[in-house]
Formats: C-alpha cells, structure tokens, sequence
C-alpha cells in the first residue's frame, strides 16, 4: 500500500530550552543513604554530576548535528511514524534495505552511531545499505496512539507497511530491546517480505507442552531471568501496569527523568573495562534524556509496556520463526533466552557470543554490532555474493 513522506526537521524551541534549564536548577534533591553498588538506587554524586551536564548541553547543536539527516515523516495507515533514511556503503553493488528498530528507554538516536560502521562495512564488501530508522510509536517525534491498542502486533504490522511502502520488497531487520520482539514478530509473521533477522535481544516467551519439557538450558535462564527481575524488574512493572502514574512526575521533573533512565544505563551496560563508569558518551546520553524531555513522549514510551503484557509473544515449536535468525549474544545484556530455547522455536543461522558490550549495543559497541549484523547479512540468499 502506498504511503505518505514528507520531510521533517527536529524542532528547537528555545522557551522550553530555558525552561529546562530552570527546572534543573530549582531542583529539590532528597536525603541520600545509598551505597557504592547503587543498591537504594541512582547515586546522588552521579546524579548531580548528571544533571550539571544537562544543564549545559547545547541542545541545539545536537539537533543541528541530527537535522543533517534525512528525516521524514511517513504516514502509515491513519499513524505517523517519524523516521531517518540513510544510503550508506557501496555507491554500486547489490542494495540491501535495512530496518534498524530501537527500545526503551532508547530512541532513533542510539541507533544512528551504526552509520558509519555500516558504510565502511558496505563499502569494503561492495554493499549498499539504504537504512530506515523510525521512532516507535508514541517514541521521540513519532506522535502517540490517541487510544489503546498500539501493541507489539499493530506496531510490527506499521512497520511492515512502512517498508513496503518505501517501495522495499523484501527487506533485513535489526533490533534490540523492545525492537528485537518488533523484529522477531516480523520475522515471524512476514516471511514474505522479511530476508532475515538480527537480534541483540532475544525477546519472547515460550510454552512447555507435552514431549518439549524444560531443559536444564532453560531452567538455569528462568532462574537467572527471576534474580534479574527481583533486582531490576520495578521498573518493568510499573510500565506494564500504571505508565500513567509515574508519567505525571516523568514529565514534570526533568532530574525524576533523569534518574530514572540514567539507572538503566547505569545497570544494563557492561562497565567492567571502564572503572565502573557508564561507558556511553555522556553526549549520547544527554541526546537520550533530551529526546525524551523534549518530545515529551515519556508516558507514550511507557505505554508500550502494558500494551506488550496483553499482547505476548509466545514461539514455540509450532508457532516459530522460519526465516534466517542472527542473534548477537553480549556479555552483559540483560537475562534472556539461552541458545537451546532459540533454536527449538526459529531457524537460527548464527549466534555469536560477543567479547563485551551490554544492553545498548549500538551505543556501546557499535563496530561489533555491525560487524555481527553485516556478517549475517552475506549469509542470506537473497544478498550473498554470487562469486563466492
């Protein structure tokens, strides 16, 4: 179906930039009895430090930086999807279209560092990438659904549309996070016009039935997922069932928004080389938490989560993904599922366990994310190089 483009540019307003600026200086802390290993929560120190950063980020530098991108804004079926379009690699060769899908608290921006490791990826093995990375629904500039029922489901179905609609036939898919469960569900759902997926983020559930009883694989990944969620799961919680509520103080409080996705940076990336520091570029973060306060699109972002508990995705061995599956295994990601559980519900063609890297890999380690994905990619049918 064809749909609507139009170009966009990321705005800047300067009274709401003042107005940030205002709300972090007037900020009223708390008392603080944490600890070294964050174990009450974020750390004041860091926090502070955090916050003085963003105080003095010039906001509208990095917009400038980003609007040197194509943006556009796609109408898709009755939805607005904001996405940037990005021809990289080989100026000739064969063309492989690319969906490049981001999570929570993540947005298009954590996935624009992937750039140029894929055109100097493509442009050594004579590939072109023409790349598409849109805002999720109710995500930075991708306007919120103005009702329930913008799930996982009708999410993957306006990205399908969206690729078919820019003209793609057939087409690679890449995601993390929330984006990994979008890119298995499209991997499952349209072997049609999906060649392969890529995932760092093996994001699904499964069911035992008769003859397919847990393995010991499995039964240590449930226990590691349940230790997790113990530690680090309140958050997940709270989306899932009231994104309303802690909405209100998310978008009121620039430092509550601040420290409520600087913890996840925090526990979710690998920080055993750096000193125990977030080994994001603190100006990568600062476009995170702008992109979010600005966009004021945290509540819809949150959304999501409780959309996603009435709309699973369960892969059994029934119901499994036949299209090639890549997964890109980081040290330090988050519990997920083992290799033994992936393979019995998806036809998996690689899994590569990474040196290091954590949850935000196209943040953290780039290269190596692209490296794993491009590799994948050769492997397909539909983009092998015919002399090989």
């Amino acid at each position: 179906m064809p749909i609507t483009v139009a170009p966009f540019e990321i705005p800047v307003d300067q009274a709401a930039i003042d107005d940030l600026r205002e709300r972090l200086r007037r900020t009223r802390w708390p008392d603080h009895v944490n600890d070294e290993d964050w174990g009450w929560g974020v750390d004041i120190t860091w926090l502070r430090g955090l916050v003085d950063d963003w105080a003095g980020f010039d906001w509208a530098a990095r917009v400038a930086q980003l609007n040197t991108l194509d943006h556009h804004l796609a109408d898709v079926d009755g939805h607005r999807l904001h996405l940037v379009r990005a021809r990289v690699g080989a100026e000739a060769g064969p063309v492989v279209p690319l969906l490049l899908l981001h999570g929570w608290p993540g947005s298009f921006a954590e996935l624009t560092p992937l750039l140029p490791h894929l055109h100097d990826a493509g442009t050594a093995s004579g590939t072109a990438y023409d790349v598409v990375i849109p805002s999720l629904p109710g995500f930075g500039w991708s306007p919120a659904p103005t009702a329930p029922g913008t799930g996982p489901s009708a999410t993957a179905e306006m990205l399908d549309a969206l690729m078919l609609g820019l003209g793609f036939e057939r087409y690679v898919v890449q995601g993390g996070d929330i984006g990994a469960g979008l890119a298995l569900r499209l991997g499952r759902d349209h072997p049609e016009s999906v060649a392969g997926v890529h995932v760092n983020f093996p994001n699904f559930q499964t069911e035992h039935g008769p003859g397919d009883e847990p393995s010991d694989d499995d039964r240590a990944a449930t226990k590691r997922q349940q230790a997790w969620r113990r530690v680090e799961g309140a958050y997940n919680h709270e989306h899932s069932t009231r994104p309303q509520t802690i909405g209100y103080a998310l978008t009121d409080s620039p430092v509550g928004l601040a420290a409520w996705i600087g913890e996840k940076f925090h526990a979710w990336t690998d920080r055993s080389a750096s000193g125990g520091e977030v080994p994001v570029d603190r100006e990568h973060l600062l476009t995170d938490l702008s992109v979010y306060w600005f966009s004021e699109a945290i509540t819809s972002s949150m959304r999501m989560y409780k959309e996603s508990a009435a709309d699973p995705f369960v892969l059994t061995p029934d119901r499994r993904i036949d299209v090639p599956l890549a997964v890109a295994a980081f040290p330090h990601e988050i519990p997920t599922q083992p290799r033994s559980r992936v393979e019995k519900v998806a036809h998996l063609t690689s899994w590569t366990d990474l040196p290091r890297g954590g949850h935000f890999a196209a943040l953290e380690e780039p290269e190596l994310l692209v490296g794993d994905l491009t590799a994948f990619v050769a492997t397909l049918p539909a983009y092998a190089d015919p002399s090989d």
